[in-house]
C-alpha cells in the first residue's frame, strides 16, 4: 500500500514538473513613470533651398557671344552690363532701316508736289472750262489725277510709318545684343561662353541665373497630404542640410499651396518656408530635411508611446463599456471605436492593472494622457508572462510606428 502511494506521488511530482517545463517563466513587467512636461506635435517633410527672389536673364535675338562681363559669384546692380552679343549684323540692319525710312520720307515729299502740282492743274482747267475754251472732260480728267496724287501721298506716309517701325525693331534687337541684369544680386549661374552661338527663334535662351539676397532663403517643403492639414502658415520650421550637420536652422512658413503635386503615387503640397542666412551657409539646390511644429501643449501628463502598444490579458477597466465586444461576439455590428482613447496598463501592488485614458498630441515618443493617472504612476511598457507587444487600434499612428523626424 505505501509503494503504491509513493508511486502515485512520483507521478503527481513528474506531471507537475513536466507541467512546469512546458509553461514559459514569468517575465518580470518593465515599467516607466508618468511624466509631466510639454509634448509637441510636428510634422516632417523635405524640401529644396532656394533664394526668395531668382531671375533668368535671358537673350531676346540669336547670336554669337561676342564678351562676358560677369561669373559666377559675381555681384551685380540693376543695369550693370553682363554679356554682349555680336552687333555687326544688327548694325547692318539698323542702317538698311534707316535707309529705308529715308526714301520713305523722300517719297512722302515726292507725293506732296505731285499734289500740288495736279491742284493747280483742276484749278486753271476749271477756269478754262468755264469760258468754254475746254471739254468739260479735260476737266474731269484733271480732277481724277488729282485725286490719285491725293491717294498717293497717303500712301506714302503710310510707307513712312512703316519704315520708322521697321527702324524701330532693328534699333531694338541692336539694344538687345546687351545684355543687362534686371535686378540687384548675385549670379548664381552662367551658362554661356564667350564665341558660343545662342539661338533664340523658339525661346528666350537663359544665359545667367540672379539671386536677389543670398542672406534670405525659401525651402520648398512637400507636405504628405496626410499632414497637410496641421501645417498653417506662420508655424515655426526647423531643417537641417546635409552639409552641416548637427546644425539646426530655423525658419516659419509663409504659405501652404494649393497645387498638388503627385510622385509615383504619393500627393504632396509645397510649404515655403523663408530662413535667415545671414552667414550664406545655404545654398540653392541643398536638400533640407524639414520639421514643422504643429502644436505645443505644455504641463501636461505623458506616457511612453510603448505603453501604448502593450496588450494583457486582464479585465478592462470599469470606464470601458463591453457592449463592443458582446454585440461582435454575437454578430452584431461594431461601433467605431475612438481613436482619441485607449486601454495602458499600470502596475499598482506587482500587479497591471488596466487603465482607460483620453490621447492627445504625440511627438513620436510620449503621447499626452488624461484619466485615472497621476504623475509618477508606473505603466507598463513591457515584459510579463501574458503580454505582448501589438499595435493598439486605438492609438494614435505615432504611437503606432513609433519616432520619426530628423530631430
Amino acid at each position: 500500500m505505501r509503494s503504491h502511494r509513493a508511486m502515485v506521488g512520483v507521478s503527481t511530482a513528474l506531471a507537475l514538473a513536466v507541467a512546469a517545463c512546458g509553461q514559459k517563466a514569468a517575465v518580470p513587467y518593465r515599467t516607466e513613470p508618468v511624466t509631466r512636461g510639454t509634448v509637441n506635435e510636428s510634422v516632417s517633410a523635405t524640401g529644396d533651398v532656394s533664394a526668395l527672389v531668382t531671375v533668368s536673364v535671358g537673350s531676346q535675338v540669336s547670336g554669337i557671344v561676342d564678351k562676358l562681363y560677369v561669373d559666377f559669384n559675381s555681384p551685380v546692380k540693376k543695369g550693370q552690363l553682363l554679356a554682349t552679343l555680336d552687333p555687326r549684323l544688327f548694325q547692318a540692319a539698323l542702317q538698311k532701316a534707316d535707309a529705308t525710312a529715308a526714301s520713305a520720307r523722300a517719297g512722302v515729299a515726292k507725293a506732296q508736289a505731285a499734289l500740288a502740282d495736279s491742284q493747280r492743274l483742276v484749278g486753271r482747267d476749271r477756269e478754262l472750262a468755264q469760258g468754254g475754251l475746254i471739254a468739260t472732260s479735260e476737266l474731269d480728267t484733271a480732277v481724277a489725277a488729282r485725286d490719285g496724287n491725293a491717294a498717293s501721298l497717303e500712301a506714302a506716309k503710310a510707307a513712312v510709318l512703316q519704315a520708322n517701325a521697321d527702324r524701330a525693331q532693328a534699333a531694338a534687337n541692336m539694344a538687345f545684343t546687351r545684355i543687362t541684369s534686371p535686378i540687384d544680386g548675385v549670379v548664381v549661374s552662367r551658362s554661356v561662353d564667350a564665341g558660343q552661338t545662342v539661338a533664340a527663334a523658339l525661346q528666350a535662351p537663359t544665359l545667367f541665373v540672379i539671386a536677389n539676397d543670398l542672406t534670405k532663403m525659401q525651402i520648398l517643403a512637400n507636405v504628405d497630404q496626410a499632414d497637410v492639414g496641421k501645417v498653417r502658415e506662420g508655424e515655426d520650421a526647423k531643417f537641417t542640410v546635409d552639409a552641416y550637420p548637427g546644425e539646426v536652422f530655423r525658419g516659419r512658413i509663409s504659405q501652404v499651396r494649393q497645387a498638388a503635386t503627385t510622385t509615383n503615387n504619393v500627393v504632396t503640397y509645397a510649404a515655403v518656408i523663408q530662413a535667415d542666412n545671414p552667414d550664406r551657409k545655404l545654398r540653392s539646390g541643398m536638400t533640407a530635411a524639414v520639421n514643422i511644429l504643429a502644436a505645443n501643449h505644455d504641463n501636461v501628463l505623458r506616457v511612453p508611446n510603448a505603453a501604448l502598444r502593450v496588450h494583457i490579458d486582464a479585465p478592462a477597466p470599469a470606464s470601458v463599456p463591453l457592449v463592443a465586444d458582446a454585440r461582435a461576439a454575437t454578430g452584431g455590428p461594431r461601433p467605431p471605436r475612438d481613436p482619441k482613447s485607449a486601454v495602458l496598463y499600470k502596475l499598482v501592488n506587482g500587479k497591471p492593472q488596466p487603465v482607460s485614458v483620453t490621447l492627445g498630441l504625440s511627438d513620436g515618443q510620449r503621447t499626452e494622457v488624461s484619466g485615472q493617472l497621476a504623475e509618477g504612476d508606473q505603466v507598463i511598457v513591457s515584459g510579463g508572462a501574458a503580454s505582448s507587444s501589438s499595435n493598439n487600434t486605438n492609438a494614435p499612428k505615432s504611437a503606432q510606428r513609433g519616432p520619426r523626424g530628423p530631430f
